[in-house]
């Protein structure tokens, strides 16, 4: 499959949706070898649909669950004799694509619109997180609510039994807290406890723990990274 074949845009969205059958997505697995368009186009889609990736989780479908559409419709059985057997047939034949269609559309259209409403929430603050070196290692968006982001930008090596830790200053008083874990994960949604609005130069920082997370309750591992949040404009 050629970058010419196809809009980009749109493959790359089928793609990231997981709405190609196993041997399209396979072709454009092949293809991102030696088509750098089609990568951006692919990683461009990837970050659109991030907010949707980290705010809904995931639900496995029930394997029966056309054969449970399929018996609910009009059966394809028509009577015993007679002409109009064929024509109840195709009707039959017609009410199970238009069924099968409106399942689709209202699968895409809760996509479409939890994308959508998700775009609309912005963080309160947003912190960039460095290593003692100076490069960037992580971004943090805290939505307050108890909810926030952390997208990694650098590979960690986590040995086994170990665990990065997410923390936050609310303030000198409370001490720090932790946001959350990150268990072999690109990006993730941390639910923290309930928390004080996050404010402008709050601190952030990534620890590695043991696994299950510090035992004192306070960041006691190797800092990997750290930053002070800015309000997000």
């Amino acid at each position: 499959m050629t970058e010419e074949r196809r809009d980009l845009a749109a493959l790359a969205d089928e793609y990231v949706l997981g709405l190609l059958d196993a041997t399209d997505a396979a072709m454009i697995e092949a293809d991102m070898e030696h088509e750098p368009g089609l990568r951006a186009a692919i990683a461009a889609s990837r970050e659109r649909f991030l907010p949707l990736d980290l705010g809904v989780e995931a639900v496995i479908v029930r394997e029966d669950l056309w054969g449970l559409i399929d018996i609910s419709l009009p059966s394809k059985a028509g009577p015993a004799s007679g002409a109009a057997a064929p024509a109840n047939h195709n009707r039959t034949d017609g009410w199970k694509k238009i069924a099968i269609a409106a399942i689709a559309a209202t699968v895409l259209m809760a996509v479409g619109l939890s994308y959508s409403l998700m775009r609309t929430v912005d963080p309160l603050v947003v912190a960039v997180l460095v290593n003692d070196t100076g490069e960037v290692q992580a971004i943090i968006e805290d939505f307050g609510n108890e909810n926030a982001t952390v997208r990694l930008l650098a590979d960690f090596e986590v040995p086994p039994g170990k665990v990065i830790q997410v923390w936050t200053l609310p303030s000198r008083e409370v001490g720090p807290v932790s946001l959350g874990l990150i268990d072999n994960a690109r990006s993730v949604r941390l639910e923290g406890p309930p928390l004080p609005a996050p404010r402008d130069s709050q601190l952030y920082e990534l620890t590695l723990e043991q696994a299950g997370g510090s035992p004192t309750g306070r960041p006691s591992g190797l800092i990997l990274a750290k930053g002070l949040a800015r309000l997000a404009q």
